[in-house]
């Protein structure tokens, strides 16, 4: 009763990168709101075709947005699904998925689980290429987007062409208080992150679930290449980069790229040029994944 009291007070405060996008907001050929029914809940998405959709199959991109598991809507990240699904010439689904503690692990995976395999039942009908399926998310989501992958694997399934992790929060089990915080009010109150932590992953037990603390788990080759964002100036620089070489050492092609003078949720609080560059590397490497880049 207290977690649910207190994170929804957190989302009644304002959002700033939802007021100042990095990226302009661009017109789509389509958005589309939908509800896809999971085995956690109704879960909403929105499904955007790119400018002058024209193709029979499109490549498709799934994001999940960040708000430390607990805030923020896929709204936050609608002028970045514009901008991908143009400039990627992809459609891009963004998810609705369910907020801690409402809805703690592993609940908004299998909600991604789900919802993927809805996409592929029903990929004809909604113009996509089954066989180019990539994913990524920002914080939070991108914490979800590496377990997505994770549970692919653990059940046997294809993986994605691609996973973007950007600032990725991938670590339940160190206390935030001995992460390297650079926010004097975070490092001063880490109890303020552990209350998070304790809203997704209420039980002790689970922090070190390989779905949960992806740098916890066992990872094999044929897990989905990834492209790994790191903010210099990041409480969770240390478990991103300890993700980067696990994944390489066990032989997934990574592409980890450091934006020094950042920190994090950079993509969405800037700087600006930094926020840029980060998603036209992005839009680049779906592109190059999907097999779409101009040579």
């Amino acid at each position: 009763m207290f977690h649910a009291v207190i994170t929804k007070f957190l989302r009644l405060l304002p959002d700033k990168a939802l007021k100042n996008p990095m990226i302009p907001r661009q017109d789509v050929e389509m958005k589309k709101d939908m509800v896809v029914e999971t085995s956690v809940a109704p879960t909403p998405i929105s499904i955007y075709y790119p400018l002058g959709a024209r193709k029979e199959r499109y490549p498709v991109y799934f994001n999940f947005h960040g708000g430390a598991f607990i805030m923020n809507n896929k709204e936050l990240d609608d002028p970045y699904c514009r901008f991908l699904a143009n400039e990627a010439e992809c459609v891009v689904i963004n998810v609705e998925y369910g907020k801690a503690p409402e809805f703690p692990f592993p609940k908004p995976i299998h909600q991604g689980y789900d919802i993927l395999q809805w996409v592929k039942e029903n990929a004809d009908e909604l113009k996509i290429d089954r066989r180019k399926i990539m994913v990524g998310g920002q914080s939070s989501g991108a914490n979800i987007a590496a377990a997505l992958c994770l549970y692919l694997e653990e059940k046997g399934d294809d993986q994605p062409l691609l996973q973007v992790l950007s600032c990725p929060m991938l670590d339940f089990v160190t206390p935030h208080a001995d992460k390297p915080e650079p926010d004097k009010w975070r490092a001063r109150y880490p109890q303020v992150a552990q209350f998070i932590n304790m809203c997704y992953v209420p039980d002790k037990e689970l922090a070190a679930h390989p779905l949960a603390s992806p740098v916890r788990a066992e990872v094999k080759g044929h897990l989905a290449p990834a492209l790994i964002l790191i903010a210099e100036y990041d409480a969770f620089r240390p478990e991103a980069e300890c993700y980067v070489e696990k994944l390489k050492t066990a032989g997934v092609s990574v592409q980890d790229e450091l934006f020094t003078e950042c920190a994090h949720a950079f993509t969405h609080m800037g700087p600006k040029e930094k926020a840029e560059e980060a998603w036209r590397l992005i839009t680049g490497k779906i592109k190059a994944a999907a097999g779409t880049q101009e040579s």
